[in-house]
């Protein structure tokens, strides 16, 4: 008995068959009701929704720990390898450039709803000095936290 036909024994074939049937079809009723063009490319690779959502939740998290790219893959049940490839595809960047514009995002955030100090807002996201998060936010910006923050306001 092959492993297919022991999952077409307890419908598993057959009901991601209708799952899939039924995707397909809302696809081309959605694309003939709105006139856009059919172009259906299924998606290969990337996280499944459910770990994407866990990882993502993972590298938000509050805690002072630094989330590892071991730990990640090991919860996703991939190498970090493989973890770091599905997670550049589900997502357009790297586990690393993801987080790194998280923390700037917030900083942004932070920046422009308080007077908390530069200082106080790169400890607060994690970063080593006030130096390391000025280079990382001019990256990103173009601009010093604090000239940001004044021409936002």
């Amino acid at each position: 008995m092959s492993a297919a036909d022991a999952l077409d024994g307890n419908g598993v074939l057959d009901t991601l068959f209708r799952h899939q049937v039924t995707d397909l079809l809302a696809t081309r009723v959605l694309a003939a009701h709105t006139g856009s063009p059919v172009a259906f490319q299924p998606t290969m690779g990337g996280l499944s929704p459910k770990v994407l959502l866990r990882a993502i939740e993972r590298l938000r998290s509050d805690s002072d720990a630094d989330v590892s790219l071991d730990a990640l893959a090991s919860e996703a049940g991939l190498s970090r390898f493989h973890f770091c490839r599905a997670f550049k595809e589900s997502t357009g960047l790297s586990p690393h450039a993801w987080l790194r514009q998280h923390r700037l995002e917030q900083a942004m955030k932070m920046l422009r709803e308080s007077d908390d100090p530069v200082v106080s807002i790169a400890v607060a996201l994690g970063y080593s000095s006030q130096t390391a998060f000025a280079a990382a936010f001019r990256k990103l910006t173009g601009e010093a936290p604090s000239e940001w923050r004044r021409r936002m306001r």
